[in-house]
C-alpha cells in the first residue's frame, strides 16, 4: 500500500486520487497531517508521495524548472530529482542571454521532466477576466496578477 500524505484542505483531492489509482490496481492510503508536519517530512525526504503545489513568482520557465534542479535542496527540490542532463540544460538556460535559445533549452529540460515524471501535474489554474466595453488600460500579465493602476472607466 502506498501512503499519500496531504493536509486537510486537500483530503478530498487525495481521496479522489486514491480512488482513481485503485481502479488501475495501485492501492493508496490517504494520510492527513498538519501542514507544518508535512513541510518537515518533505524537507527531510521522509514523504515519498505527497500532494504539493508551486506557483510562479515571476513569469519565466526558470521559476518552475528550478524546483527540479539537483543542486537545489528542499525546498524547493522536494522530489530530490537528480538528472545530469536536466541540470546541464538548466544551467545553460539560466546563463543564456538570447531569449529564443533560452526558451529552447527550457523546453528540452521540460521534456526530460516529462520523460522522468518526478511529479504528476493535476492541473494549472487559468483565470478568465470579463471586461465591460468602455474599460481601458486593463491588460492581463504573465503572473495573472490583477493590475489596475492604468485601468480607467
Amino acid at each position: 500500500m502506498i501512503r499519500l500524505q496531504t493536509i486537510s484542505l486537500y483530503a478530498d483531492m487525495g481521496d479522489y486520487i486514491a480512488k482513481q489509482l485503485s481502479e488501475v490496481g495501485i492501492p493508496v492510503q490517504v494520510e492527513t497531517v498538519q501542514k507544518a508536519y508535512l513541510l518537515e517530512l518533505t524537507a527531510g525526504s521522509q514523504s515519498p508521495f505527497f500532494r504539493g503545489s508551486w506557483i510562479a513568482d515571476y513569469p519565466d520557465a526558470e521559476n518552475y524548472l528550478a524546483v527540479f534542479y539537483s543542486k537545489n535542496p528542499a525546498p524547493p527540490n522536494y522530489t530530490r530529482f537528480s538528472n545530469a542532463a536536466f541540470d546541464n540544460l538548466f544551467e545553460r538556460a539560466i546563463r543564456e542571454e538570447n531569449d529564443s535559445l533560452r526558451y529552447r533549452l527550457y523546453q528540452q529540460a521540460d521534456q526530460l521532466l516529462i520523460e522522468e515524471a518526478p511529479i504528476v501535474p493535476l492541473w494549472y489554474d487559468k483565470a478568465v477576466r470579463l471586461v465591460q466595453p468602455g474599460v481601458t488600460g486593463f491588460t492581463p500579465n504573465g503572473l495573472n496578477l490583477l493590475e489596475l493602476r492604468r485601468t480607467r472607466l
